[in-house]
């Protein structure tokens, strides 16, 4: 079984630009199903109906990275990012998708860095690709 590293991912911003100072991100897929049992029988049944997606990042808040940080702003047009897991090597797998950019919190400490959390809420399908 292979493992692999997370510290070479990246999330881009279609006509943007990487987003800067990434501490972490992370997709979820889900499928919404209805259900089929009928009289009669003894267990439930479903079928799936449509997917939807959401993504996040946690980052070191940068408010000069308007490539990245400054292009999710919540409330904006649907943009589309560009997750790489493990780099941007050609080879290496990708997901993309047009998203809404729900929240973008930024919160500080006095013994740390000013740091920012973004939301995403998929716009579409999620697509998995390779990097040429």
């Amino acid at each position: 079984m292979a493992s692999y590293k997370g510290n070479a991912g990246v999330i881009s911003v279609a006509g943007s630009g990487a987003v800067a100072n990434v501490k972490s991100f992370s997709i979820d897929v889900s499928a919404a199903t209805v259900e089929t049992t009928t009289m009669g029988v003894t267990a439930a049944t479903h079928l799936p109906t449509i997917t939807s997606w959401t993504g996040s990042a946690d980052v070191n808040w940068d408010p000069t990275d308007t490539d990245g940080q400054t292009a999710l702003t919540p409330g904006g047009d649907p943009v589309v990012v560009k997750f790489q897991m493990t780099g941007v090597a050609a080879g290496e797998t990708f997901y993309t998708g047009s998203a809404i950019v729900t929240d973008h919190n930024k919160s500080s400490s006095f013994d740390g860095l000013i740091e920012a959390s973004i939301t995403l809420k998929g716009s579409g399908a999620l697509t998995t690709g390779t990097n040429a």
